[in-house]
């Protein structure tokens, strides 16, 4: 309970700060416009991490443990989450050229405005290709980067070892991975959890996809303890 406790005020220390100081909100928007990639790299490195970390309080009782690798993990989602910021821009910018090319006028402009039933079609059109396309290869991606770090018992070393891909991919429990992860977390929940994403401006939509990292986590811990029966 007292790990619990400690684990919420961890969330709680990171967000109010922007909440209460608007001095600090002002200055979080225009680094984030300036430095997209910094910042998706320190939103995805924290939240995911903290994700994983309640993951595996879900399946073993217990925030760290040895062999996990905490550190290493940020990291890595760092980096994963400067695709993740990547991919956003570049779904968000082609997705409604395609609805407009396919007969849906006005669908590039109403991203860019209120809210309306074009904008959400819009939202939902991106948030379908971005999880059809990209999201199994990320999703996979994350797997073997995991193994990886587990394989090397939580050690920051191994981000300078080779990763040896085929050995991963060998091993991966495909039948959780297409069951659980493929067919019922990408249409149940990532495509309607993306389609909030791009209905919200800009600014929030990398920082809003992080915070989906700490539902990832508990997703993750589903996808295992499947994995063990």
């Amino acid at each position: 309970m007292k790990k619990d406790i400690l684990f919420i005020t961890g969330l709680v220390v990171i967000f109010l700060p922007f909440v209460v100081l608007p001095e600090l909100y002002q200055w979080y928007k225009g680094f984030n416009a300036e430095h997209a990639f910094i910042m998706a790299f320190l939103k995805f490195g924290v939240l995911s991490t903290m994700g994983e970390m309640l993951g595996l309080r879900i399946k073993t009782g217990r925030y760290n443990e040895k062999g996990f690798g905490v550190l290493p993990r940020a990291v890595v989602w760092g980096l994963l989450g400067v695709w993740i910021a990547i991919a956003m821009k570049v779904y968000s910018a082609g997705t409604p050229a395609i609805v407009e090319y396919l007969g849906i006028k006005g669908t590039v402009a109403s991203m860019a405005g209120a809210f309306t039933w074009q904008k959400l079609l819009g939202a939902f059109s991106i948030s379908l290709l971005m999880n059809t396309s990209f999201a199994p290869v990320f999703m996979t991606i994350h797997k073997i980067t995991d193994a990886h770090i587990l394989h090397n018992k939580g050690k920051i070393s191994c981000l300078l070892k080779p990763v040896p891909f085929g050995k991963y991919l060998a091993n991966l429990n495909w039948g959780v991975q297409w069951n659980f992860v493929f067919k019922k977390t990408i249409p149940f929940f990532w495509i309607p959890a993306h389609t909030i994403t791009f209905i919200l401006p800009a600014d929030f939509q990398v920082l809003f996809a992080a915070i989906l990292g700490v539902a990832l986590g508990v997703l993750l811990a589903m996808a295992a303890v499947k994995g063990r029966k």
